[in-house]
């Protein structure tokens, strides 16, 4: 498999430049996404909030590879994502960064320890040893004693920590969370928020997050607004 290394010299983990992204149907063209250009140091966190519909869900699935702009340039890792392939940015994805949804994204006929190892299975590891990984992964975020559970076994915390395990078990260097405490309860939304700034803090994850939430917006080192199209800077550590 190709290898995807940082440069040396990057500091900016991620780069857009100039991004705009226009929503068409057979009948409407709506821009979602005006002239944006943004940099994430390597190992900050940063929240990306703004009303609904405001773009900012899309502007994250540009830079987690999922969507590609209707003009500009993505730099992750230093490197040109805009020209890239679909097999080069699939890689991109499964080595560099991993993704929180806020509805889990879980696979129901899998229990706890199998969707984690999922995507170590897609790299090419053996069973025996996606097992081991994603079994440790599960201990770090609480869950050793849920490894055999189905996600309908699981509250939406324990479901949402599965997910986080996932995320986290190809050691990605970006994490992505977009509304990761939407479906939570406040008390069980403050501790996946500590889990997530744990990893930012001790593993130095650069950690981005779509959040309607202005508390745990207030805990990022940095916040984007996202209104009718434009990015603006409203906190900067």
């Amino acid at each position: 498999m190709k290898t995807i290394i940082l440069k040396k010299n990057c500091v900016d983990l991620v780069n857009i430049q100039n991004i705009t992204h226009i929503y068409s149907t057979d009948t409407i063209s709506k821009p979602v996404l005006n002239n944006v250009s943004l940099s994430i140091l390597v190992g900050t966190s940063c929240a990306i909030v703004g009303t609904s519909g405001s773009g900012k869900s899309t502007l994250l699935n540009i830079i987690g590879l999922l969507d590609r702009p209707s003009s500009g340039h993505v730099y992750i890792a230093g490197k040109d994502m805009g020209n890239a392939n679909a097999d080069t940015r699939a890689i991109t994805r499964n080595l560099l960064i991993g993704f929180v949804f806020q509805n889990f994204n879980l696979l129901p006929r899998l229990n706890a320890l199998d969707n984690v190892a999922l995507p170590l299975l897609y790299r090419g590891l053996s069973r025996d040893d996606a097992k081991e990984m994603a079994y440790l992964k599960l201990g770090q975020v609480g869950l050793s004693n849920r490894t055999d559970h189905l996600p309908t076994e699981l509250s939406g915390g324990q479901r949402q920590r599965v997910a986080i395990a996932r995320a986290l078990v190809g050691n990605p260097t970006l994490l992505l969370a977009d509304e990761p405490t939407g479906n939570l309860d406040s008390v069980t939304a403050n501790e996946i928020i500590d889990l997530l700034l744990s990893l930012n803090h001790k593993q130095a994850v650069t950690l981005i997050t779509v959040t309607h939430d202005k508390a745990i917006a207030a805990r990022m080192q940095r916040c984007i607004h996202i209104q009718d199209g434009d990015a603006h800077e409203v906190r900067d550590a």
